[in-house]
């Protein structure tokens, strides 16, 4: 499978499980944070684990940010990667506003961060093909984007919120697909197969 797909590495975790995931489907996928790379790349996956003030500045500094927000290709935003494509975080970042949701801090009465393995309802998106309703996907967050007419998966913790999201060729996922199992890989495939 000859495709050119591009983490971005701007120094916010998980990207070797990541780079690890797309290998089991037979591709070498690039890390890098090169302007030019990421413009050049078939797919683009844009991870996140950590802050998302100081997620935001790394991306700054990498002259990154209108790069990403310009991008024409499939691009996935995965767990914080996702939370940067909204308007804003509660977590004390704007954010690149692909996304039309703000991000906000997971309320008092339910474990935080909320890790572990949680159902998403899926809609029909591309993204799904395949995805049972009801299919377990693995969690680690403290904030969340609310539902709104953007999900096309959700997800019920406390109370229902997107776990995923797409607008136009951007996609977000909440969760990790590269640590949940087949159900996950399988995400991964139809997102290069976009």
């Amino acid at each position: 499978m000859s495709k050119n797909v591009v983490i971005i590495d701007y120094g916010a975790g998980n990207i070797d499980s990541v780079k690890y995931a797309f290998k089991r489907l037979g591709v070498e996928a690039t890390l890098t944070a090169n302007p030019a790379l990421v413009k050049a790349a078939d797919y683009v996956v844009f991870p996140g684990v950590g802050q998302a003030e100081a997620a935001m500045m790394a991306l700054k500094e990498a002259g990154l940010v209108n790069v990403i927000k310009e991008l024409k290709q499939p691009v996935l935003g995965i767990c914080l990667g996702m939370q940067l494509l909204c308007n804003s975080s509660e977590e004390g970042s704007e954010g690149l506003g692909v996304f039309d949701v703000d991000v906000k801090k997971m309320k008092e009465g339910v474990k935080v961060p909320h890790m572990g393995w949680n159902t998403i309802q899926p809609t029909s998106s591309n993204l799904f093909k395949g995805v049972p309703a009801d299919s377990y996907m693995y969690f680690v967050h403290s904030y969340y984007a609310p539902d709104c007419k953007q999900a096309i998966a959700r997800s019920d913790y406390g109370q229902i919120f997107s776990s995923a999201l797409q607008a136009n060729n951007f996609y977000g996922c909440q969760f990790h697909p590269e640590k949940s199992g087949e159900t996950g890989v399988q995400i991964l495939k139809n997102f290069i197969e976009l």
